[in-house]
């Protein structure tokens, strides 16, 4: 599998917030084995949003961890733009989630928050412990949840419990070598494509040093 994150927020790009997605979801994958294959921070732009998805569904082995723009004021595009994308349609009302917008804001669900409930076809709601105002999957490889720390973070960590609990175990040898990377380039062309091998400069008093790393599912 190769996990994408995808950090919808102009806020965290102008400064405004710090994003927290980022490490968490790195952490939280690590318990189980697994590595982030992509992680990006984008702004509330149409546009974009819908070249991110796009690109990652293109991805058959995608499964998608989406922060941010479900919720109901302008600036909020996601649930339109993933039902564009993942569904090639137009969102339809979600009549659970409409049900259960009504029953915390009872009239003030109207005229806006009970948008909301508007998700792509087949959407399945991902349950919110803060205030039961659901994220929602799709297909259990693509995931949407609230931009807010508190209330994504939960939300994404029993996702992760229950569908990718289980990883092909990973072995890792580091090695430091007191020399240039140019040195080494020729073993490093020897390694083979199952191996995962990285390359690290490293200056030690001003001496060239490098840091290899190799990884891979064998001893």
């Amino acid at each position: 599998m190769n996990f994408y994150a995808v950090i919808i927020g102009t806020e965290i790009l102008n400064g405004r917030r710090v994003d927290k997605h980022f490490e968490f979801l790195k952490n939280e994958l690590q318990k189980y084995g697994h590595e982030l294959f992509f992680s990006c921070v984008i702004k509330d732009d149409k546009k974009l949003m819908s070249r991110t998805y796009s690109m990652i569904k293109e991805d058959l082995n995608a499964v998608m961890f989406s922060f941010g723009g479900i919720g109901s004021t302008p600036d909020d595009l996601t649930r339109e733009i993933a039902s564009e994308v993942f569904r090639s349609s137009k969102v339809v009302t979600h009549s659970k989630f409409r049900e259960n917008i009504i029953k915390r804001f009872e009239n003030e669900a109207y005229p806006h928050r009970i948008h909301m409930a508007d998700l792509p076809p087949n959407a399945a709601l991902l349950h919110n412990p803060i205030n039961n105002m659901s994220g929602f999957s799709l297909d259990n490889k693509f995931f949407f949840v609230p931009g807010f720390p508190s209330m994504a973070h939960p939300m994404i960590r029993e996702v992760i419990k229950t569908y990718f609990n289980k990883s092909d175990k990973k072995y890792r040898y580091t090695l430091k070598a007191k020399t240039s990377e140019n040195t080494l380039i020729d073993i490093m062309q020897q390694v083979p494509n199952s191996v995962e091998l990285s390359s690290l400069p490293i200056f030690i008093d001003e001496e060239p040093n490098v840091e290899l790393s190799l990884s891979g599912k064998n001893h």
